[in-house]
């Protein structure tokens, strides 16, 4: 028997089964720096120590995604190594602050199988937990990814796919931040004044800004977060399949868009849960990636010190943002690629 893994197939998965993923890892300021090389976020928060500090915190914390991202990757080998492609994310919520020096780790539960039509594969959901060195979760969602059979005849269990929530509920937001001291906060540093109370419900916002995809770039990004998809690394496997090259990963999408966004929401400095996320189409490198963003709830969460906007952040490649191209009736705009509801929060 080889000792080399070809990782999970759909028919490999069962209902309940509680998988603990290998690889535990120390984040470190070196991987803040190259998260900062590969996106160029600009959130004064996670970039200086000192502005951190003036507001509450130790030190500045990691960026909100990265920390999902490096918890995500702990899953890939497990969960979605032999993936046809990730479709969603539901009920994500950030639930303490990490830091240089901590060191994360991830547990995933199978809530859901539901086998293809095509019985050539099947769709997985799991949920995940994040946690750091002592144990406590940092971070927890679910996400379902379809993934090949290895044999098509293999007998398929029942389907089940879980009841998950629409959104995140706001009474559920803010336990990754601490108490703020808003003397301390800067707007002048921060690159603008406007907080949660300057936000409208309905309001659009074109970032602006765009960022072309490069090959280098993803392939790096991919493998700080130890992602081992076969999408994302093996040309010569992909280069006879559907589109004949690499795709990006998803999350790569997600953290450009949201490093975008920055002009507009220069104070949304903290992802507090997502409620729902689509990979819409794919990516490849030489698209150009542009941004918008459209407030769609505004939230009291419990604090004087901040509020919560839900935000729909639409990512598009090689079409500027000003149209805000999205969907007619039920079908996406042809260059859309990423379509994520998620809850920031702001100073008040």
């Amino acid at each position: 028997m080889s000792k080399a893994r070809q990782g999970n197939y759909f028919e490999d998965f069962r209902l309940g089964q509680v998988i603990t993923h290998a690889t535990p890892r120390t984040v470190t300021a070196g991987d803040v720096a190259l998260y900062t090389a590969l996106y160029g976020p600009r959130f004064a928060v996670q970039s200086s120590d000192a502005f951190a500090k003036a507001i509450g915190y130790p030190a500045a914390p990691i960026d909100d995604l990265l920390v999902f991202h490096i918890v995500f990757g702990k899953t890939v080998p497990d969960i979605s190594l032999n993936a046809v492609a990730n479709l969603g994310y539901a009920e994500l919520r950030f639930l303490k602050p990490v830091f240089p020096g901590d060191t994360l780790s991830s547990t995933s539960e199978v809530i859901g199988l539901k086998e293809n039509s095509n019985k050539q594969s099947g769709v997985v959901y799991v949920r995940t937990t994040g946690r750091n060195q002592s144990g406590a979760p940092v971070l927890e969602y679910v996400r379902w990814v379809m993934v090949k059979k290895r044999d098509e005849a293999a007998e398929a269990p029942a389907p089940h796919v879980p009841s998950l929530k629409a959104a995140v509920d706001p009474s559920e937001l803010g336990g990754a931040l601490p108490p703020l001291t808003l003397e301390g906060y800067d707007t002048k540093l921060s690159g603008n004044a406007a907080r949660w109370g300057d936000y409208e419900v309905g309001e659009k916002i074109d970032h602006l800004d765009a960022m072309t995809l490069e090959e280098a770039e993803h392939q790096l990004a991919t493998r700080l977060y130890q992602n081992t998809a076969k999408v994302h690394f093996n040309l010569h496997e992909q280069a006879q399949g559907r589109f004949k090259r690499r795709l990006i990963y998803g999350g790569h999408i997600i953290s450009l868009a949201r490093a975008l966004s920055f002009n507009g929401l220069e104070n949304a400095f903290h992802v507090a849960a997502i409620n729902a996320g689509r990979h819409v189409s794919p990516a490849f490198a030489g698209d150009t990636v542009y941004a918008w963003s459209e407030v769609l709830d505004k939230a009291e969460i419990g604090r004087d010190d901040v509020g919560a906007l839900r935000l729909r952040l639409v990512a598009t490649k090689d079409k500027p943002g000003a149209s805000f191209p999205y969907k007619a009736g039920e079908q996406y705009d042809a260059s859309v690629l990423l379509d994520l509801d998620y809850w920031a929060l702001l100073p008040r």
